[in-house]
């Protein structure tokens, strides 16, 4: 049973097993170590002083155990105040029948004449009482702080996958969305291609809807969702429009993530060869380098512009990697020779 630490409670512990069996092995250490102490000062007198030790100790043990039983777990302040004159009582005239010395009985009766025993006796009870404050206290204290990181821990990767599942539906719509509207302005005028773009739209929705349930596809997945992306753009922009896709086969069953390729292919289409008068070339090429996945996207397009922002697209992806791989997942943009974009993509090859 486990029982949290309250302001009323003093001796938060967690109940386990062998734990009073501990204790009392370190309460017995302790009234021996009194006793022999104790001894001393009286050499003749180190038996009856560990009985007598043992006794009170024991007894006052036992009392904060019953409490404790009665108070599920805790023991309060006021158990303390109470077990520790009761223990020292009881425990005092269960030593005189044992061989030990009734501690108790003069100092009612003569207080001023034992005053030695009675030192000797709160020596036992403050000894006792200090350590078990300080030991279980601490690891209560110690107990609470490692609950509390396991719920910081839980509550930062529920916030981490509630902010990844946003990204991804973030992204999920802006490739559906651009390809509806092409479909919108040539059912008019090319109705047959428009048909055959909503057909590649409809196989590609299936595939996609199957993985994007899941937190993690294969590369092969990915790359043929994006060959069906190419696809369908290459049909609506004719022959201005190249593509080809290169990976070797032994890293198609390799883990990647969804919807991180995916953008940056769109972002070639849109922003790269779509804009060129006379098109261009989209080239998306995979390799494994020193334990890394490197998905580089490289198109002939218009090249970049430093007035122009990411958008949407790449910028969740770079919160994704950030929020997958911290500073192992890199996306990089850089001018491709002599005209276009290269978009670098590296993530962890161990994952």
């Amino acid at each position: 049973m486990r029982v949290p630490v309250t302001s009323a409670s003093i001796l938060p512990v967690s109940w386990r097993r062998g734990e009073e069996l501990r204790t009392l092995v370190i309460i017995v250490a302790v009234c021996c170590w009194v006793a022999s102490f104790l001894a001393l000062q009286q050499p003749a007198s180190l038996a009856g002083n560990l009985i007598t030790a043992n006794a009170i100790g024991l007894s006052q043990w036992a009392l904060t155990l019953l409490m404790r039983l009665f108070s599920r777990g805790r023991l309060y302040a006021w158990g303390v105040a109470v077990a520790i004159p009761a223990g020292w009582v009881l425990g005092s005239k269960l030593a005189s029948l044992i061989g030990g010395t009734d501690v108790a009985t003069p100092i009612i009766r003569q207080p001023a004449t034992m005053r030695q025993s009675l030192l000797s006796t709160l020596l036992i009870a403050v000894a006792i009482t200090a350590f078990f404050i300080y030991f279980l206290n601490t690891r209560g204290v110690r107990e609470e702080l490692e609950r509390e990181r396991r719920r910081v821990a839980e509550a930062q990767h529920a916030e981490t996958k509630a902010r990844l599942a946003l990204l991804q539906a973030q992204i999920e719509p802006h490739f559906l969305f651009n390809t509806l509207a092409n479909i919108h302005s040539l059912i008019d005028q090319q109705p047959e291609t428009a048909s055959f773009i909503l057909e590649k739209l409809n196989s590609y929705l299936r595939t996609s809807l199957r993985r994007t349930r899941q937190s993690t596809s294969t590369l092969g997945e990915e790359l043929e969702l994006i060959e069906t992306l190419l696809a369908i753009a290459a049909v609506r922009l004719g022959s201005r429009l190249e593509y080809a896709v290169s990976a070797p086969e032994e890293l198609w069953s390799h883990p990647l993530p969804p919807l991180l390729l995916q953008p940056l292919v769109e972002n070639a289409i849109l922003h790269g060869v779509e804009p060129a008068v006379t098109g261009g070339r989209i080239q998306v090429d995979v390799f494994k380098v020193h334990g890394s996945l490197e998905l580089n996207v490289t198109d002939t397009g218009v090249g970049l512009h430093e007035s122009e922002s990411l958008g949407v697209g790449l910028s969740n992806v770079r919160a994704r990697l950030a929020n997958l791989y911290g500073g192992r997942g890199t996306l990089v943009l850089y001018a491709n020779s002599p005209r276009g974009v290269v978009a670098k993509l590296t993530v962890p090859a161990d994952t």
